[in-house]
């Protein structure tokens, strides 16, 4: 706020506002206002591939030629690669042949709860190695095909 003080002792002080910094603010903010207002207006439309989902029955699934590639790792470092025992070592060049006989280069992967968090981790890195893309987690375990006696096959 200004103030004119006047020129001689008789004149009286009269407070005059200084409106300046209220209109740059003003017009600061009319500035980002016109600025953001067509951008909340702007639609965006997306479209999404309709869903074709068709029911697999279990007897199509114990015919399925390639099974998914499970990956166990069991507290005392042994690993399975769907049911058969792989050493650590040759764990990467095994899923490079597995995967060359694959389209898909898609593996799961399951630790026992007392794993050793370090050798799973080394695990995983052979995984990659061995030339798999995706690495799924499996936080609950697959569900076997029945066999054709009707009870389900162990799960190694």
């Amino acid at each position: 706020m200004a103030m004119n003080v006047g020129t001689g002792k008789r004149a009286p002080v009269v407070p005059v506002m200084n409106v300046t910094p209220l209109v740059d603010v003003v017009l600061v903010l009319l500035i980002i206002f016109m600025v953001v207002t067509p951008l909340l207006t702007k639609k965006f439309w997306v479209h999404t591939p309709k869903q074709e989902k068709q029911e697999v029955e279990q007897q199509e699934l114990a015919k399925d030629p390639e099974p998914p590639l499970v990956l166990r790792v069991s507290a005392d470092k042994t690993l399975t690669v769907n049911g058969t025992l792989v050493a650590f070592e040759e764990l990467a060049p095994r899923l490079r042949r597995m995967f060359a006989a694959r389209d898909d280069h898609i593996i799961f992967f399951d630790a026992a709860n007392d794993a050793p968090y370090g050798f799973s981790v080394e695990v995983l890195d052979q995984m990659r190695a061995g030339g798999a893309v995706t690495i799924a987690a499996l936080t609950t375990p697959l569900e076997s095909p029945p066999t054709a006696a009707g009870a389900p096959p162990p799960l190694p």
